[in-house]
């Protein structure tokens, strides 16, 4: 045996939690996370210079670069391979042109028609096309019974019946019109002409958002929403007045003969965003590890308003910068931790969780040998329910311990009982809170792949994602005390015995 490995069995005592008394060793190693230094990274993270983050901009780039710079300087090893940095690509669709005419006559985009342009190009001629009324199916009503629209084009209206009520809510519900374009999709038809009352509502004609998902496994019918002149082109006498028809129920489903030609073409770009990693390697279980994780991302900015993003999730990432600096520290003193510690920051949060969707799907370190991911998700700042609260200063939501592992809780209750004594707020555990933040943050993609999480959140202000989330609103000695309690958490989860239990059934998650 190595002297080294006996040097390690000796020193693995410094990093196990006793629950009767504090370990002198680990404590003057989290001292080493102070209010000074979280504030120093985040007038650099969130500054005006960064121009709020977005997913992609130049900005997050900068960020991006500090972040690596930092892995770099304090010692940790290239997370991917020799790189910090884990690419993942991003498409953005842009309009090259669309027409629609019916019978020779053209319309006027904008003005008589409008293109939902997340779809592919295509060109359509067809000599009919089919009336579904307001193409609704749910098990109340059927607007394509008896009607065959495979291959073929179909009108339909916008709104419900008065008499309607659907079941589910929200964008997916059958009456809207995503869930009008999927049933018009299960029935095979290939394109959907949408009659509106009014097409001056903002509209994707000229370009789309970016998207994670450059390829799909399968497309929607091509929609246009359409006016009434356009409607009464197609139908006659019958489009005149077709939604009062409709309220009237005189106006019965039926096949149109009219030559209809649609045509819409796209580009679609690419760029590449990144996820910055930073590995410290662990000693006799380095083949395990344990995942700490925040989004540098932010909203960016609305025309030259910034959006600074000073608590989400400024707070997080320079948390992690802060834990990073710490545990290598720990290294370099002799006290490293057993299992491998990976400091993620993750990119596109804003817009879908999308970096930590990408790890997930394509992990750099195996997830079945990630014992548990700790996700810091705005963590400095006082929440609305704590303004006038006596713990106001001495609190922190811990949300999603009591899912997949039964060993969280109890590490998590006997870590903060011997050392940060903060008050554990499990609010947002509860199934039927309307928040739903477990699913609201990175760590819900791990969670999903059955790793143990626990998401540390400060819950939302007055300032959540407005230009006035700044870096002077934050409370640095409170943020302090939270990213400590991830650090002695981080540090017990690194040197156990044993891998967390995995003992919880996904589907107790999934049913939250």
């Amino acid at each position: 045996m190595k002297k080294t490995t006996l040097l390690l069995i000796a020193l693995l005592p410094l990093l196990a939690v006793d629950a009767q008394k504090k370990n002198k060793a680990i404590e003057k190693i989290a001292n080493s996370i102070t209010a000074a230094d979280l504030k120093k990274h985040l007038y650099i993270v969130a500054s005006a210079n960064n121009e709020g983050r977005d997913t992609p901009s130049p900005g997050l780039e900068k960020a991006a670069g500090y972040i690596e710079q930092h892995f770099r300087a304090i010692g940790l090893k290239p997370g991917n391979g020799d790189s910090y940095r884990l690419t993942y690509p991003l498409y953005k669709d842009s309009m090259i042109s669309s027409s629609l005419s019916v019978n020779g006559k053209p319309f006027e985009l904008s003005k008589d028609y409008l293109n939902n342009n997340s779809n592919y190009s295509s060109e359509f001629p067809f000599s009919e096309i089919v009336f579904a009324g307001y193409g609704i199916v749910d098990d109340k009503m059927d607007s394509y019974k008896d009607l065959d629209v495979r291959g073929k084009a179909v009108l339909i209206i916008e709104g419900t019946p008065a008499d309607y009520k659907s079941a589910q809510t929200g964008g997916n519900s059958p009456g809207q019109t995503f869930g009008k374009l999927q049933s018009a999709s299960k029935k095979g038809a290939v394109a959907v002409l949408l009659v509106s009352k009014s097409l001056s509502r903002p509209a994707n004609n000229r370009g789309g958002g970016w998207s994670l998902n450059g390829y799909r496994s399968n497309f929607t019918p091509q929609l246009f929403y359409i006016s009434e002149k356009v409607a009464t082109e197609i139908m006659g006498e019958d489009g005149k007045g077709i939604f009062d028809k409709m309220t009237a129920n005189s106006l019965p489903v039926k096949t149109y003969k009219a030559n209809i030609d649609l045509a819409f073409q796209k580009a679609t770009i690419k760029t590449q965003v990144s996820n910055v990693i930073g590995l410290l390697e662990g000693t006799d279980k380095k083949d395990e590890y344990v995942l700490i994780t925040a989004h540098y991302d932010h909203v960016g900015k609305r025309d030259s308003v910034i959006y600074y993003g000073a608590d989400d999730d400024g707070s997080g990432t320079v948390s992690v910068l802060e834990l990073a600096e710490a545990f290598a520290k720990a290294k370099a003193e002799g006290h490293g931790p057993r299992r491998s510690i990976v400091f993620m920051t993750v990119s596109g949060e804003e817009h879908g969780l999308w970096g930590s969707a990408y790890y997930a799907n394509h992990p750099v370190y195996p997830l079945e040998k990630t014992t548990v991911d700790l996700n810091i998700d705005m963590i400095g700042r006082i929440g609305n329910d704590y303004m006038k609260d006596k713990d106001s200063t001495n609190y922190v939501y811990v949300i999603g311990d009591n899912k997949l592992s039964s060993d969280l809780t109890p590490i998590t209750e006997a870590i903060n009982g011997t050392y940060t004594k903060l008050k554990l707020d499990r609010k947002y555990n509860d199934p039927k809170d309307p928040n739903r933040f477990y699913y609201r943050s990175d760590h819900y993609n791990f969670a999903e792949k059955g790793v143990p999480i626990i998401f540390y959140f400060n819950g939302v202000h007055p300032d959540y994602h407005k230009p006035t989330d700044t870096p002077d609103k934050i409370n640095f000695s409170l943020m302090e005390k939270r990213a400590k309690l991830v650090f002695y958490t981080a540090a017990e989860m690194a040197n156990r015995e044993e891998m967390l239990k995995r003992d919880m059934p996904l589907d107790s998650q999934r049913a939250f």
